[in-house]
Protein backbone atom coordinates (compact mmCIF):
# COMPACT_ATOMS: atom_id res chain seq x y z
CA UNK A 1 0.00 0.00 0.00
CA UNK A 2 1.40 3.47 -0.71
CA UNK A 3 0.65 5.70 1.71
CA UNK A 4 1.08 9.58 0.69
CA UNK A 5 0.20 13.09 2.85
CA UNK A 6 -3.35 13.79 3.50
CA UNK A 7 -3.84 16.75 1.64
CA UNK A 8 -7.11 19.60 1.30
CA UNK A 9 -8.28 22.06 -0.32
CA UNK A 10 -5.11 24.15 -0.75
CA UNK A 11 -3.07 20.88 -2.08
CA UNK A 12 -1.24 19.36 0.93
CA UNK A 13 -0.72 19.60 4.73
CA UNK A 14 2.33 21.89 3.88
CA UNK A 15 0.64 23.70 1.85
CA UNK A 16 -1.87 24.77 4.87
CA UNK A 17 1.08 25.34 7.14
CA UNK A 18 3.07 27.57 4.46
CA UNK A 19 -0.19 29.64 4.40
CA UNK A 20 -0.45 29.67 8.22
CA UNK A 21 3.01 30.93 8.72
CA UNK A 22 2.55 33.88 5.92
CA UNK A 23 -0.72 34.55 8.40
CA UNK A 24 0.84 34.61 11.36
CA UNK A 25 4.04 36.61 10.23
CA UNK A 26 1.55 39.51 8.77
CA UNK A 27 -0.77 39.68 11.98
CA UNK A 28 3.13 39.95 14.27
CA UNK A 29 4.53 42.83 11.42
CA UNK A 30 3.55 45.81 13.16
CA UNK A 31 5.02 44.43 16.36
CA UNK A 32 8.60 43.76 14.46
CA UNK A 33 8.58 47.80 13.42
CA UNK A 34 6.70 46.88 10.39
CA UNK A 35 9.54 45.06 9.19
CA UNK A 36 9.25 42.08 6.25
CA UNK A 37 12.30 39.82 6.58
CA UNK A 38 10.14 36.64 6.22
CA UNK A 39 12.86 36.38 3.47
CA UNK A 40 10.63 35.62 0.25
CA UNK A 41 11.21 39.19 -0.75
CA UNK A 42 11.61 40.44 -3.29
CA UNK A 43 11.09 37.60 -5.77
CA UNK A 44 14.76 36.58 -7.85
CA UNK A 45 15.17 34.70 -10.94
CA UNK A 46 18.86 33.25 -11.18
CA UNK A 47 20.30 31.74 -14.52
CA UNK A 48 24.05 30.55 -14.38
CA UNK A 49 26.03 30.04 -17.25
CA UNK A 50 30.30 29.06 -16.41
CA UNK A 51 31.26 32.77 -16.81
CA UNK A 52 28.77 34.71 -14.63
CA UNK A 53 25.77 34.54 -13.33
CA UNK A 54 21.98 36.98 -13.71
CA UNK A 55 20.17 37.71 -11.17
CA UNK A 56 16.87 39.63 -11.61
CA UNK A 57 14.99 40.77 -8.47
CA UNK A 58 11.66 42.00 -8.51
CA UNK A 59 11.22 45.42 -6.66
CA UNK A 60 8.48 47.46 -7.68
CA UNK A 61 8.26 50.93 -6.36
CA UNK A 62 11.78 50.79 -4.71
CA UNK A 63 13.54 53.92 -4.65
CA UNK A 64 16.86 52.77 -6.33
CA UNK A 65 19.00 55.08 -3.70
CA UNK A 66 17.16 53.36 -0.89
CA UNK A 67 18.64 49.71 -2.36
CA UNK A 68 22.07 48.46 -1.17
CA UNK A 69 23.63 45.09 -3.15
CA UNK A 70 26.54 43.51 -1.05
CA UNK A 71 28.53 40.55 -2.48
CA UNK A 72 30.57 38.32 -0.17
CA UNK A 73 32.21 35.41 -1.80
CA UNK A 74 29.40 33.65 -3.42
CA UNK A 75 26.70 35.22 -1.55
CA UNK A 76 24.45 38.45 -2.78
CA UNK A 77 22.66 40.37 -0.59
CA UNK A 78 20.14 42.82 -1.28
CA UNK A 79 18.67 44.82 1.41
CA UNK A 80 16.23 48.28 0.87
CA UNK A 81 13.24 50.05 2.54
CA UNK A 82 9.72 50.21 1.05
CA UNK A 83 8.32 53.27 2.25
CA UNK A 84 4.70 52.93 3.77
CA UNK A 85 1.89 55.39 1.30
CA UNK A 86 0.65 57.96 3.32
CA UNK A 87 -3.14 58.00 3.45
CA UNK A 88 -5.11 61.58 3.12
CA UNK A 89 -7.73 62.55 5.65
CA UNK A 90 -10.45 60.27 5.70
CA UNK A 91 -8.97 57.53 3.42
CA UNK A 92 -8.89 54.25 4.99
CA UNK A 93 -7.13 51.39 2.95
CA UNK A 94 -9.50 48.04 0.88
CA UNK A 95 -6.78 46.44 1.06
CA UNK A 96 -3.59 46.12 1.60
CA UNK A 97 -1.28 43.57 -0.24
CA UNK A 98 2.04 44.95 -0.35
CA UNK A 99 4.48 45.26 1.91
CA UNK A 100 6.29 48.00 3.67
CA UNK A 101 9.37 48.54 5.76
CA UNK A 102 12.59 46.76 5.26
CA UNK A 103 13.84 43.81 3.84
CA UNK A 104 16.53 42.01 3.63
CA UNK A 105 17.24 38.93 1.14
CA UNK A 106 20.68 36.90 0.25
CA UNK A 107 21.01 34.46 -2.20
CA UNK A 108 24.00 32.02 -2.51
CA UNK A 109 25.00 31.48 -6.06
CA UNK A 110 27.39 28.24 -7.42
CA UNK A 111 30.55 29.99 -7.48
CA UNK A 112 32.90 33.11 -6.11
CA UNK A 113 32.36 35.68 -8.15
CA UNK A 114 34.63 38.54 -9.37
CA UNK A 115 33.65 41.50 -6.89
CA UNK A 116 35.27 44.43 -9.24
CA UNK A 117 33.69 43.36 -12.56
CA UNK A 118 30.00 43.14 -11.32
CA UNK A 119 27.21 45.93 -12.81
CA UNK A 120 23.62 46.53 -11.55
CA UNK A 121 21.18 48.11 -13.46
CA UNK A 122 17.77 49.16 -12.03
CA UNK A 123 15.20 49.80 -14.69
CA UNK A 124 11.26 49.57 -14.39
CA UNK A 125 11.11 48.31 -10.90
CA UNK A 126 13.58 45.21 -12.15
CA UNK A 127 16.61 44.93 -10.34
CA UNK A 128 19.34 43.07 -12.91
CA UNK A 129 23.05 42.00 -11.64
CA UNK A 130 25.77 40.91 -13.26
CA UNK A 131 28.19 38.19 -11.53
CA UNK A 132 31.08 37.32 -13.22
CA UNK A 133 32.54 34.37 -11.96
CA UNK A 134 36.29 35.11 -10.14
CA UNK A 135 38.73 33.37 -12.57
CA UNK A 136 40.22 31.36 -9.20
CA UNK A 137 37.04 29.65 -8.94
CA UNK A 138 36.97 28.43 -12.73
CA UNK A 139 37.45 25.01 -13.83
CA UNK A 140 41.04 24.62 -15.42
CA UNK A 141 41.34 22.04 -17.73
CA UNK A 142 44.39 19.64 -17.23
CA UNK A 143 46.48 18.03 -20.58
CA UNK A 144 47.37 14.62 -20.14
CA UNK A 145 50.58 13.77 -21.68
CA UNK A 146 50.68 9.73 -22.77
CA UNK A 147 54.34 8.41 -21.43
Amino acid sequence: MLWTWPTNRYGSVWGELDRLQRQMNRLFEPFAGGQSNTGNFPAVNLWSGEDKALLTAELPGIDPDKLEVTVKDNTVTIRGIREREELKEGESYLRQECGAGTFVRSIALPFKVDDARISAEYQKGILQLTLPRAEADKPKKITVNAG
